[in-house]
């Protein structure tokens, strides 16, 4: 693996992690506010995980200032229970929400909603970032679909807690309104629809934000908050308490014994070539990745740009989907059958992409490699066993949709710092782009022309086809190193096998 690759995703990873700089940090801890990121260390069960969520929402937009898109979102242990934990940083633009903001929270609530994940908002925002208003206010997936998921998932019983924390101002006051239970802070959190200036804007009155919508106000006469906490410490300890008086949904165990794999996950970097060009060793991957002496091949003589089987990862069962190739007709039809077994079986499914696409030219589109390649497609869209993608290498144009891409939706989705995804090749763009020139031109350019013509393409593609770039926009759910891929999974698998099955029912393949 190039050191470059991994050089950039640190830096925007600690970027991330930053919150709004030290000022911006130094006044929070001022008005005895604890950072978001400690708050959720002290929520979480002791020597437990936290897989965070869109870590690097945001990186490189807004310009570069709004760090992890102003709000901490990942799943955690709180009393002995599976939990997904949004926090709002109010370091960062005072807790406001961009509109990556809130595509990042409505994933965070789909996550948890396909995973029954009790909720936990820590709540410490100045609502929607008005200059952006018209991106964030009235459409499907904009800031309503975050009230309207509380009530969804609130029925369904998966619960909903919020702890005031600091400022919920406007729309975002329905936050805690709406939830099952709510704590508020004393001194610090404020709940109103209408903040200080716009109530003396819209009626002359003059009013502090305590005494409009301050804790002990929501606590003895409004009845929007239930309990009253000291500070954000006895908050957190309120919400622990909440929880522990619920029934605990703790992970299940796997149901076999989980064995190490053949080869051990910190030489997984070393297996990665230095460049894109050079072939990835798939099977020596997949290796560091599933129990060992677990993989069962799927017709492993037939499609062999697509290899397919059953495993462990974690002791969990998995079926694996894994490129080796570009795709064709056979090993779009060996990957379509072999869902259609796992979903028969209650099998989820892991797809690692590392595919440039479906073969083409005259042959193959006379043999049907569309026809062929759409049963795939149909059948990733489809199923309804739980799904993981991982892309390890590249993720070109439809291979990206057959391999389980953010649109086919796997509960899980990350990318490793070396990966890259578009919807071709930066170069085969480049050339693509340039014949389509010459042929409107009806000339044919030298080689300098040539090279002056393509080079800001395959520059532009090669910038945006990275995992941060990728990652900002939430296309993936984070970047993940190649050695944390296992622990990853394992986390996955665990908390899909907690959740109810489902009933694949496929469309029409075109025979």
């Amino acid at each position: 693996m190039r050191q470059e690759d991994i050089d950039v995703w640190r830096t925007a990873q600690k970027h991330a992690i930053s919150g709004g700089g030290a000022a911006s940090q130094e006044r929070h801890k001022a008005r005895g506010k604890l950072p978001a990121r400690q708050r959720i260390s002290l929520l979480l069960d002791p020597e437990t995980p936290f897989l965070e969520v869109g870590q690097l929402a945001a990186s490189g937009l807004y310009d570069d200032a709004v760090p992890s898109a102003g709000i901490v979102t990942g799943i955690g242990m709180i009393a002995g229970r599976p939990c997904m934990i949004m926090a709002n940083d109010a370091t960062v633009k005072g807790g406001t929400y961009y509109p990556l903001t809130i595509k990042k929270q409505v994933r965070a609530q789909k996550i948890a909603r396909e995973n029954r994940l009790a909720c936990i908002y820590l709540v410490d925002s100045g609502g929607a970032f008005l200059p952006l208003q018209d991106e964030i206010f009235p459409d499907e997936h904009h800031f309503g679909s975050i009230f309207r998921s509380i009530a969804e998932m609130s029925s369904q019983g998966i619960p909903q807690i919020a702890a005031v924390m600091g400022s919920c101002t406007a729309g975002g006051a329905y936050i805690p309104a709406m939830c099952d239970e709510t704590v508020i802070v004393r001194e610090t959190g404020t709940i109103f629809l209408g903040g200080p200036q716009l109530v003396q804007a819209a009626t002359g009155e003059v009013v502090d934000p305590q005494t409009l919508g301050g804790a002990d106000l929501h606590t003895q006469q409004s009845a929007v908050a239930d309990h009253y906490a000291a500070d954000d410490i006895e908050a957190l300890q309120l919400v622990r308490e909440i929880l522990g008086r619920q029934e605990a949904n703790a992970l299940p165990a796997p149901p076999t014994e989980p064995r190490a794999p053949l080869g051990s996950a910190t030489d997984l970097v070393g297996l990665i070539p230095e460049s894109p060009r050079q072939k990835l060793p798939v099977r020596d991957i997949l290796n560091h990745l599933i129990d060992a002496d677990s993989f069962s091949e799927y017709r492993a003589r037939y499609g062999t740009t697509l290899i397919c089987g059953t495993a462990h990862i974690g002791g969990y069962p998995i079926g694996i989907l894994l490129n080796d190739g570009i795709l064709f007709s056979e090993s779009a039809q060996k990957g379509a059958n072999f869902i259609e077994l796992c979903c028969q079986r209650d099998i989820p499914l892991l797809f690692l992409h590392n595919i440039s696409g479906f073969m083409v030219g005259a042959e193959y589109e006379a043999g049907g490699i569309a026809r062929h390649g759409a049963k795939l497609v149909n059948a990733v869209s489809t199923a309804r066993v739980p799904k993981f993608s991982v892309v390890i290498g590249g993720s070109y144009g439809a291979g990206n949709y057959a391999m389980c891409g953010r649109a086919f939706g796997p509960r899980l989705m990350a990318m490793w710092p070396n990966a890259r995804t578009s919807v071709m090749g930066g170069e085969q763009a480049a050339k693509v782009l340039r014949l389509v020139r010459e042929g409107q031109a009806g000339t044919t350019m030298d080689d300098d022309e040539r090279e002056a013509f393509e080079r800001p393409i395959r520059d532009d593609y090669e910038a945006k086809g990275t995992p941060v770039h990728a990652a900002a926009r939430l296309w993936v759910d984070a970047v993940i190193a190649p050695d944390e891929t296992r622990n990853w999974l394992t986390l996955g698998l665990a908390l899909a096998r907690s959740t109810p099955k489902e009933r694949t029912q496929f469309g029409v393949f075109r025979m």
